[in-house]
């Protein structure tokens, strides 16, 4: 049976699932140059087209990437594992650590193209937070670099009357970051809300994050809330889909 359904699966699929068993065999390691379109065309016996589908898929589950004018490679990167519960803990901001400082252990992470400004916030974002749309709010840009490799796109959205002439309008919020800053202005997220969807990168996204073709990204919408229920913080983040693996512990 085994076999009459793998007979009834599209040609690149067949290639595709042979090219992820030798991966997951050893018989090519991270970083080792995978056959390309040439090279299958004459081992399968197929169109050029074909070929470069079964490349296509190894590539869009995040197993290949593509290196331009060289060839299709096994990805090297190995997946971040987010700890969605643990991460937002208020022992972990609380005591100073970075909340990434749960999920990258030794790990090299660099934050870049920074951006702190007043701006308006998009509707769905000043109506979170309670705000006049027609009236900035802190705007906190950035993004996340990986051992080298760009995994996640920031924006945060703070009311400006809770965080005027506080680090969290600088560059560098600090020890803790953005939450420890909050608690300290009387303002300490004791809840939080996370909503994820998936969809296909804008250009800007693909090029930001240096994302494989047909490679989504995950949109991660997350809501801190203070004692009194106000939203203090709303973070709309775009990951790299093959980069993360999201995890959520919890006792039942």
């Amino acid at each position: 049976m085994a076999n009459s359904d793998n007979r009834r699966q599209p040609k690149y699929q067949q290639i595709a699932d042979a090219l992820k068993e030798a991966v997951r065999t050893g018989e090519y390691a991270p970083g080792d140059r995978l056959p390309g379109e040439n090279d299958l065309m004459a081992t399968y016996e197929v169109a050029r087209m074909t070929a470069r589908q079964a490349l296509g898929v190894l590539q869009s589950e995040g197993i290949a990437e593509a290196r331009k004018g060289v060839g299709v490679f096994v990805r090297v990167f190995q997946p971040l594992r987010r700890q969605g519960i643990k991460r937002l803990s208020a022992g972990q901001w609380g005591s100073g650590r970075s909340i990434w400082s749960a999920d990258i252990a030794e790990r090299v992470l660099v934050v870049d193209q920074v951006n702190v400004a007043e701006s308006t916030a998009p509707a769905r974002v000043a109506e979170v937070l309670g705000v006049d749309p027609a009236r900035p709010v802190c705007v906190r840009s950035r993004r996340f670099v990986l051992d080298g490799k760009p995994v996640l796109l920031s924006n945060s959205y703070l009311p400006v009357d809770l965080v005027a002439r506080s680090a969290i309008t600088e560059e560098d919020t600090g020890p803790g970051g953005t939450y420890a800053r909050l608690a300290e202005l009387g303002h300490k997220p004791v809840h939080f809300r996370e909503e994820i969807r998936s969809r296909m990168p804008s250009q800007d996204e693909a090029d930001r994050l240096r994302l494989s073709a047909g490679t989504p990204v995950m949109l991660i919408c997350r809501t801190a809330f203070a004692e009194d229920g106000r939203a203090v913080e709303v973070n709309e983040m775009t990951l790299d889909s093959a980069s993360y693996v999201l995890e959520y512990d919890f006792d039942a």
